[in-house]
């Protein structure tokens, strides 16, 4: 997070409501974006007990759908899956009506060029599009991408000026329920529209908090009345992006730019469950010759979690040492509220990925004990 000049930065659709809350308002990811109302490790406790309302907006939500439009049933499903196919390794053609999944944007050599959630949408009427949404820092990027190798076969709609927002915790279900009556009935990682003020929405049980939850996507015009009365409920408060990055760190779960990048492949990052069966041996995506053979011989370094055996956190760029020697750097890592130690992740070679391994985190120029950890740090609260 940067708090640089907030010159020249977007604002979401939810900015009044964040200064009218009192946020911190500073600049990520080109826009100006709250990273705290009262306080990240209070917001942070808040969302793991109660409903903490976060503003995605700023993300990359938008809509694929092939040249010759909706409709269609399995058969429109199964050809726009094929297309985005050749982008991504996971098998989006066998997703259900409703279902999500969480993939992998790759580059020629199996580098990860961000991670996004791709979701089919219900209704035979509606087969051929699928609801997408992609880092915010990385948005033009992807959509550039799907726009260049999927010319004259699909289109791209972008959905970002609308509200896009998260209710996280284990109060979300029974929050989200007196707003979106039928929402408790779905899964992790099912969606259902709904209709709010006179407006479609889409709502989706997914987050990345580790908690349970749901995302909405919905109109400006429609979700700020909404959102209006949710702060009512005493069960919701607005949380920053602070406490958004110690929730998701606890829950082991990686940060584009950060844990994953162009270089790392999503064996090494430990993501090699995004790779399903039928594309594994088909061997039909980008990288697929590195991929498939780390999948087989194991890549040379991997993602693990570290536990620092002292108060200091360690942060990103600390180098990792044994006995002297750098065996792998630090990616993510800062204070776990609900963890009550400091948390963190990175990259060690594969010989020393073992949970219990003792190594050294070079912090201001000293070595600090600290030892591999199995990740989550915290268990996730996913309603399977």
């Amino acid at each position: 997070m940067s708090e640089a000049s907030t010159e020249n930065l977007k604002r979401t659709p939810l900015f009044d409501s964040h200064v009218k809350m009192g946020g911190k308002l500073v600049a990520f990811a080109g826009y100006e974006m709250p990273v705290q109302f009262e306080g990240v490790m209070a917001e942070h406790i808040w969302t793991r007990t109660q409903a903490g309302l976060f503003d995605v907006s700023h993300m990359g939500p938008c809509f694929l759908t092939l040249e010759a439009g909706i409709g269609g049933g399995d058969a429109a499903h199964a050809e726009i899956s094929a297309l985005v196919e050749t982008l991504v390794p996971s098998d989006i053609t066998s997703l259900k009506p409703g279902q999500a999944r969480l993939t992998v944007l790759l580059n020629e050599d199996g580098g990860i060029l961000d991670d996004l959630i791709i979701t089919r949408p219900l209704g035979e009427d509606a087969q051929g599009t699928l609801y997408i949404v992609v880092n915010g820092a990385m948005k033009e990027q992807d959509w550039a991408i799907f726009e260049k190798a999927l010319a004259g076969k699909a289109v791209l709609t972008r959905a970002d000026d609308r509200i896009l927002f998260a209710l996280q915790g284990p109060k979300a279900v029974d929050v989200m329920a007196d707003f979106f009556p039928g929402c408790e009935e779905l899964t992790f990682m099912q969606h259902m529209p709904f209709e709010v003020n006179g407006q479609r929405c889409i709502v989706s049980r997914c987050g990345y908090t580790g908690e349970d939850g749901f995302e909405v996507l919905i109109p400006a015009e429609a979700g700020l009345p909404l959102i209006e009365e949710m702060y009512t409920d005493e069960r919701v408060k607005p949380i920053g992006l602070g406490a958004r990055d110690s929730l998701r760190l606890e829950a082991g779960l990686c940060l584009y730019g950060h844990d994953l990048n162009p270089e790392i492949s999503p064996i090494e990052a430990d993501l090699a469950w995004v790779i399903q069966k039928r594309r594994r041996e088909a061997g039909n995506f980008p990288g697929a010759e590195r991929i498939l053979r780390e999948l087989k011989d194991g890549p040379a370094k991997k993602r693990v979690g570290i536990r620092p055996l002292e108060r200091a956190p360690a942060r990103e760029g600390a180098e990792i040492q044994i006995n002297g020697e750098t065996i792998g750097v630090v990616t993510s890592g800062g204070f776990g509220p609900t963890y009550d130690a400091p948390v963190a992740m990175g990259y060690v070679a594969a010989a020393h990925a073992a949970p219990g391994t003792k190594i050294d985190l070079i912090v201001r120029g000293k070595a600090r004990p600290a030892e591999v950890a199995a990740l989550p740090f915290v268990p996730q609260n996913y309603k399977r």
